[in-house]
């Protein structure tokens, strides 16, 4: 395993208390403190500064569309992402069930990883050095994110086209579940029963199984 230390410099922080940074490193599964409840308190903390950044950036934005994109930073699949850039993987502490599976590549661990140490860093080092990091890790995710690019999501978008050409609405169907209970995979049929076409999408919940569908059916509807 890497030294915690490196993580440190790479995230822009240093410990005072280095069994802050043990902790939200140390996964349920193994034994002594685990990051669960610095995982609870690094959501909330997180949500809070995108929630913040985004309502300063885009003057003109409503409601929704502040929570669409605030839903694009924060979701598991995002943090994952961010965990995988550091290498979080190579520092978690895992049980050896966990390890045996392959729980350091595991994306809900590695998300959870991550809101933990945003947690850690504010319990050491107060508010504002917790907001600084957090924006530092988000700034290209940040300066990348356009209204246009999450007006609609695309179950709404698709639902819209097929009205605009007068036809029915597509119908959903879950045609598998997969994984271990607390990683499960689901696939989904969307099907345009008067254009004759059928798109599987997957997703680790119904939802966005669904929506992954929606969106394979709209790539293809478009480019007819």
């Amino acid at each position: 395993m890497p030294a915690i230390d490196k993580l440190c410099r790479q995230l822009g922080y240093e410990f005072t208390d280095k069994q802050l940074i043990k902790q939200a490193l140390t996964h349920r599964s193994a034994a002594g403190e685990n990051n669960e409840r610095l995982e609870y308190l690094g959501d909330a903390i997180l949500g809070f500064v995108i929630a913040d950044a985004l309502f300063h950036h885009f003057h003109h934005a409503s409601e929704g569309q502040l929570s669409r994109l605030r839903s694009s930073l924060v979701k598991r699949d995002t943090l994952a992402e961010i965990a995988r850039e550091y290498a979080l993987g190579d520092y978690l502490t895992l049980g050896s069930g966990e390890l045996r599976s392959g729980g350091h590549t595991r994306s809900s661990i590695l998300a959870d990883g991550v809101e933990a140490i945003f947690a850690a860093i504010y319990l050491d080092g107060g508010y504002a050095r917790a907001r600084e990091v957090i924006l530092t890790v988000f700034a290209k995710r940040l300066q990348g994110l356009s209204l246009d690019d999450h007006q609609k999501d695309p179950k709404t978008r698709l639902q819209e086209l097929l009205q605009s050409r007068k036809l029915d609405l597509p119908s959903y169907e879950v045609t598998e579940i997969s994984g271990d209970p607390h990683e499960q995979m689901f696939s989904v049929l969307c099907t345009v029963a008067e254009l004759d076409q059928q798109m599987k999408g997957i997703g680790a919940s119904r939802r966005k199984a669904e929506q992954d569908a929606a969106a394979r059916m709209l790539n293809i509807l478009n480019h007819e």
